[in-house]
């Protein structure tokens, strides 16, 4: 089972080396290599997951060199999930991609590729410095990813993009410096039981170390003020890809919520306790505010859906913060729900604001106005039955009814009203906050959700309802995107994810318990990465009894 370990990691680079190598004339079979890929990555996690629901920490020591001197992957529960999730999200994208999506940039199907290896390979890590690589793997086939089919807007967008993730990737670096000269090593488990032991004298070095590697994990998941890159950079790029970066962001949580076991939290000194109790629960506060806010200032989709992603930042942040398991566990289930239905929202994006078709958001003032009265004539009194029926008419060849519902359900988890697990998520992040938090998160939360029901209500409305009717009165039918019926399969997918996660709540949050608990016991990491370490501490008091 342990070389299992691997295969997240070594499916997606040789189906990338594989596709890169292939001629340009081979597309058939780049893409059916891209397909087997992807697909095969679902039953690998299936199977990790299983494993790891038995509780045993799985590792693999690359070249058979041991921790803490070798690279050592290793697999629980939380890794388990991210890497089920990531499977699930890159088959939905793969079925939302259009063979027009894919033939916009030549690389497309290997930067994918790319992307889910650096995606695997964070998961899996085992220390510090192998987390940056992937960390960086992912980014750089991000910054492709991004820039895929060009133009002024991506470029731009791209680069505020590139940039911001260029100097936290230097922080990255000079805190891991730091920590290896304070530690010695960059092992995780290896370093909290040293840093658990250390100097009193070196402890504030240690905590500067540690702030600033959670500031930069907290960059790369958009936490406030580091997040104004995000809403516009997810805009830019397409359904598919944007759709597999929503998952991109949860990188950042989950290197937060394990070096916060692993490293810095209370089972190694608490370290940095300070910092997430007078730090990041701020910042935490702060990104839902502005995220809620964000999404009432802008009325595209996509840039409605990444504000909502920041929303759910800073939720996730928060309940990061408290530092028990029965918070930890309700984060992770409303991970799982918050990407599903930003997934969805990203995909579903593409039918309904799709590049071709002009939004409020890239319009000319000329033509926003044209737009506008042309809307306001639609929708008037006297017009409004007549309009709405040849709206009907004209838009029988793009299943609108589909996307209504789809759009329905996903806005609805989104915003986390009942019954669907973003609902369920939110109310349990807020049950396990003790009340002198509460007082701040309750109303932060219950604010956000209203605001975002508001956002989501009039960007659902002016797309499903007056652009509609707008174009009729306009005699302007329009037509259905290419691929549109394949995106709407994938993000009804994604929703029957979301479905079975709320039907299935009881079960998944007994498995959500357990990696929690699992996070806390770090003497169970101890033992399975530093088998050495452990069987030495057993030993040592057995000496002298021996001897006397």
């Amino acid at each position: 089972m342990n070389h299992a370990l691997l295969l997240p990691i070594l499916i997606p680079l040789f189906a990338a080396g594989t596709i890169v190598a292939l001629p340009v004339r081979a597309k058939r079979l780049q893409r059916a290599i891209n397909a087997v890929a992807i697909l095969a990555l679902l039953p690998v996690a299936c199977l990790l997951t299983a494993h790891a629901a038995q509780g045993e920490i799985a590792t693999y020591a690359l070249g058979a060199w041991p921790a803490p001197f070798g690279i050592v992957l290793q697999l629980d529960r939380l890794g388990a999930l991210m890497l089920l999730l990531t499977a699930v999200l890159a088959c939905c994208c793969l079925l939302g991609t259009s063979s027009a999506d894919a033939r916009r940039g030549r690389y497309f199907r290997a930067l994918f590729q790319f992307e889910l290896m650096g995606l695997n390979g964070a998961f899996l890590a085992g220390d510090l410095f192998n987390l940056f690589v992937f960390f960086e793997l992912l980014l750089i086939a991000s910054y492709a990813l991004l820039l895929h089919g060009g133009g002024t807007r991506r470029v731009r967008n791209g680069l505020h993009y590139l940039l911001m993730n260029l100097v936290g990737s230097s922080f990255f670096l000079i805190a891991l410096g730091v920590l290896y000269g304070i530690a010695g090593t960059l092992n995780m488990a290896d370093m909290g039981e040293r840093l658990a032991h250390l100097d009193p004298a070196t402890l504030p070095l240690a905590r500067f170390a540690g702030a600033t590697l959670m500031l930069v994990f907290g960059l790369k998941a958009a936490v406030f003020p580091m997040s104004f890159w995000l809403p516009q950079a997810y805009r830019s790029a397409i359904g598919p890809v944007a759709a597999l970066f929503a998952i991109m962001t949860k990188v950042g949580i989950y290197a937060m919520l394990r070096c916060d076991a692993l490293v810095f939290g209370l089972g190694a000194g608490g370290v940095l306790d300070g910092f997430m109790r007078d730090w990041a629960w701020w910042l935490a506060i702060a990104t839902i505010v502005f995220g809620a806010l964000g999404a009432l200032a802008v009325s595209s989709l996509k840039t409605t859906t990444g504000y909502l992603v920041l929303v759910s930042v800073g939720l996730l942040i928060a309940a990061i913060t408290q530092q028990t398991p029965l918070a930890w566990s309700a984060l992770l289930y409303y991970l799982v729900s918050t990407t599903l239905c930003s997934g969805a929202l990203f995909l579903l994006a593409d039918t309904l604001e799709p590049e071709a078709m002009a939004t409020p958001d890239t319009l000319e003032p000329a033509s926003l106005e044209a737009l506008d009265d042309a809307a306001a004539a639609a929708i008037s009194p006297e017009s409004e039955s007549a309009a709405l029926a040849t709206a009907r008419a004209t838009y029988a060849p793009w299943p609108s009814n589909v996307a209504g519902v789809l759009y329905l359900v996903a806005a609805v988890g989104a915003a986390g009203l009942p019954p669907l697990s973003g609902f369920l998520g939110k109310a349990m992040v807020l049950a396990a906050t003790p009340m002198s938090q509460a007082v701040i998160l309750w109303p932060a939360v219950l604010v956000s959700s209203l605001l975002l029901i508001v956002a989501l209500s009039r960007t659902g409305t002016r797309l499903l309802w007056a652009e509609p009717a707008a174009r009729a009165a306009a005699s302007s039918p329009a037509r259905a995107p290419r691929g549109s019926s394949s995106k709407l399969a994938a993000c009804a997918l994604l929703l029957g994810c979301v479905a079975a996660a709320t039907l299935g709540a009881g079960s998944l949050r007994q498995y959500l318990d357990a990696a929690a608990a699992q996070l806390f016991d770090r003497a169970a990491y101890v033992h399975a990465i530093l088998p050495d370490a452990s069987s030495s501490s057993a030993a040592a008091p057995a000496a002298p009894a021996s001897g006397g």
